[in-house]
């Protein structure tokens, strides 16, 4: 499974692609307000940071203008995948934008229609929320096996099911058991990967016991 971290914060980023363990990242016009900044500076230093696809997201809501929007944030790197949302005029775009070799998120999925329809339209990513789903009462998992069991019945389907608003550790591993290609976590999640209780007290008496030695590696 790919890792996309979900923020527009650099800083961030910069941290958690130290480790590696970074394929990607995602913003939204949101997380791009957070960060105070010019919106083509943010995706630029994004684009620069993380090789992997950076998904950059349209303002407009109707096909001609999303299709302009799109093809000037592909200029921006090479690495930009263009995100749109999954309305009539979104998949059109998406078409267009696929059709010209930009790689495309559609975004805001909710059920596994709406995922067929994106992959049909060529999607590269398809983002179906699961955290928004669990908020109003729906097992938002449900989608991902869905979705994950329906591309898998047609080989010629090449679209990335990438699980979006994760909001907990739970909520990863399970897209992983069921398959999603791609995670986006924010990245207080991601942090949270690292915990697990035991391996702070392993640690703990590993370095009691080498302390007690009185012995240093760095001599």
């Amino acid at each position: 499974m790919k890792f996309f971290v979900d923020t527009a914060d650099v800083n961030a980023i910069s941290d958690l692609a130290a480790t590696g363990l970074i394929d990607g990242v995602t913003t939204n016009p949101s997380l791009i307000a957070k960060s105070g900044r010019n919106f083509f500076e943010v995706i630029a230093d994004i684009c620069s940071i993380v090789p992997g696809p950076v998904s950059a997201e349209v303002a407009a809501t109707d096909h001609e203008t999303m299709l302009a929007e799109g093809r000037k944030l592909a200029t921006i790197a090479a690495n930009v995948c263009v995100k749109v949302p999954l309305t009539i005029d979104g998949l059109k775009t998406c078409k267009a934008l696929s059709d010209e070799g930009t790689k495309v998120n559609v975004t805001l999925c909710f059920s596994p229609a709406q995922a067929l329809l994106a992959a049909k339209a060529g999607a590269t990513f398809i983002s179906p929320f699961v955290g928004r789903l669990d908020d109003i009462g729906q097992d938002g998992m449900d989608l991902i096996s869905d979705t994950v069991q329906i591309y898998r019945n047609y080989e010629h389907i090449q679209t990335e099911v990438l699980v979006a608003s994760i909001r907990s550790v739970p909520h990863l591993v399970e897209s992983a058991r069921l398959g999603a290609d791609v995670a986006t976590l924010p990245p207080d999640v991601i942090k949270k990967l690292f915990n697990h209780p035991l391996t702070d007290k392993g640690l703990a008496a590993f370095l009691k016991d080498w302390e007690a030695t009185g012995q240093s590696i760095l001599g």
